[in-house]
C-alpha cells in the first residue's frame, strides 16, 4: 500500500492555518537572510581592515601606561613585576619591556656651537625592541662617553622650533657630530659625561641609552636600584585585535589610539553586525516555534487518520519521514533564496567598494554556504523530531 502525504494528514483550507504557515515561511526566509548575511558582513569587515591594520615590521609595538584618573593622581601607577608578568601572559602579546627612566636629575646642553640647554629624560629597554640599534650603542663603567638614541620626533620637533629661537637647524648626518654635554646632578655634586647621537628611532618617543649605563647611574647617583618602569613596551602581532583593546581598557592601560583606531572601529563594527546576526537567529527560532504551532494543530485535525495507521502497523518514524518531506522542497527553496539574496548583496556591495577604490571578492565566503546548508537540516531535523513526538502520544 503505497501512501503519500495527503492520504495520511487531510489538506487543511484554516485560514489561520494557512496564515501562520505562510508568516512562519516568511519569517524563516528573513531570518535566514540576515543570519547569512550579518556573517558575511563580518568576513567583509575583517577582510578589509585586515591590509590597513597589518604591521609593518610583522609585529606592532605599542607604549602602554597606566591611565591616570583624579582618583588615582598622587598615587604609584608605575608598573610592578607582577603587572609587567601579566602582560606576558597574554596570548596576544609576545613580549613586554619595561622602559626604565633615570631617578636623578639630568641637564644637557651642546656647548658653545648651540647655546641651548634643557632638563633632560634617560631612559632604557631592552635592545630588541629597539628599530636601530647601532654597534657603537654600548657603555662600560669608567666611560666618559655616552652613546644616545634619540627619537625622530623629537628631532623633528627641534628643528621646527630652532629658527624662532636663533638655533641652528641640524641634518641626520650632523646631528651625530654634535658633542652633548649630560650634567648629572648627585648627592655629592654634579657629574659630567659627553653624548653623541649615534641613531634616531621612529619606534620609541625618547632619549635612550644604553641599559647598563643608567642602571649604574640610578644607583650611584640616585641612590635606587630596583626602579619600576612608568611605561612599557609590549610586542604583539596585531595592535587592532579587539581581545588586545578589551584588556588594555578592562585594566586600565592606555596606548595611543591612533594606532589602534582601526582595531576600535573593528570592535564597534563586529558587534553591530553580531547584534544584527543574534536578531536574525531569533527570527529564526521564532520562525521554527511558529511553525511547530502549525504542526500541533494539522496533527491534531488529522488525529483519527493518523491512530488508524499506527494501528495498522505503520511506526511512528516512518510517519514522521514521510510527513517531513512534504516540507523539504519548501526549506530548501527558502535556503537557496536566502542565499541567492546574500549573493546579490555581496556582489552589490563589492561594487559599491571597487567605486571608492577599496578591493573585495565578489564571491560569498564558503562559509555561508555550510551555514546555509546547516540551517536547512536544522530546520529538516527540527521539524522531523516534532512530529514524531507528537505522534507518539497519539
Amino acid at each position: 500500500m503505497k501512501l503519500n502525504f495527503a492520504t495520511i494528514v487531510p489538506f487543511l483550507s484554516n485560514d489561520l492555518s494557512k496564515r501562520s504557515r505562510l508568516i512562519s515561511y516568511l519569517g524563516l526566509g528573513i531570518g535566514v537572510f540576515i543570519l547569512l548575511c550579518s556573517l558575511q558582513m563580518y568576513i567583509n569587515l575583517n577582510e578589509l581592515l585586515k591590509d590597513k591594520s597589518a604591521p609593518k615590521a610583522g609585529a606592532d609595538f605599542l607604549s602602554v601606561t597606566k591611565l591616570i584618573t583624579n582618583e588615582n593622581m598622587g598615587k604609584n601607577n608605575s608598573f610592578s613585576p607582577a603587572d609587567i608578568n601579566l602582560l606576558k601572559n597574554q596570548p596576544f602579546i609576545e613580549a613586554a619591556a619595561p622602559l626604565i627612566s633615570n631617578q636623578f636629575r639630568v641637564k644637557a646642553s651642546a656647548g658653545n656651537i648651540i647655546p641651548f640647554s634643557t632638563d633632560l629624560f634617560l631612559e632604557s629597554v631592552d635592545e630588541a625592541f629597539i628599530d636601530t640599534v647601532p654597534p657603537d650603542f654600548k657603555w662600560e663603567q669608567g666611560q666618559v662617553d655616552v652613546p644616545i638614541i634619540f627619537s625622530s620626533d623629537f628631532m623633528e620637533m627641534y628643528n621646527v622650533f630652532a629658527p624662532s629661537q636663533d638655533l641652528p637647524q641640524l641634518s641626520e648626518k650632523t646631528m651625530s657630530s654634535v658633542n652633548i654635554i649630560l650634567e648629572c646632578y648627585t648627592p655629592f655634586g654634579v657629574k659630567n659625561f659627553r653624548a653623541r647621537i649615534v641613531a634616531l628611532s621612529d619606534r620609541i618617543n625618547s632619549v635612550l641609552v644604553p641599559h647598563n649605563f643608567l642602571t649604574w647611574a640610578n644607583k650611584n647617583f640616585g641612590g635606587v636600584s630596583n626602579v619600576n618602569a612608568s611605561r612599557v613596551y609590549i610586542k604583539t602581532k596585531d595592535a587592532n585585535n579587539p581581545d588586545l583593546i578589551n584588556f588594555l581598557e578592562s585594566n586600565g592601560l592606555r596606548v595611543n589610539k591612533d594606532k589602534t583606531k582601526f582595531g576600535r572601529v573593528k570592535k564597534v563594527l563586529q558587534g553591530v553586525v553580531t547584534g544584527i546576526g543574534s536578531f536574525g537567529l531569533l527570527v529564526v527560532i521564532l520562525s521554527l516555534v511558529l511553525f511547530s504551532f502549525y504542526l500541533q494543530l494539522m496533527i491534531a485535525k488529522s488525529k483519527d487518520n493518523l491512530q488508524l495507521l499506527l494501528l495498522l502497523g505503520f511506526s511512528p518514524q516512518w510517519l514522521g519521514k514521510t510527513m517531513t518531506k512534504k516540507w523539504l522542497p519548501v526549506y530548501a527553496f527558502i535556503s537557496l533564496a536566502a542565499l541567492l539574496c546574500v549573493c546579490i548583496f555581496q556582489f552589490a556591495f563589492q561594487r559599491f567598494l571597487a567605486q571608492a577604490g577599496q578591493q573585495l571578492s565578489i564571491w560569498v565566503h564558503w562559509s555561508i554556504i555550510l551555514l546555509a546548508m546547516a540551517l536547512f537540516v536544522l530546520s529538516m531535523i527540527t521539524n522531523y523530531r516534532l512530529i514524531r513526538k507528537l505522534l507518539m502520544r497519539l
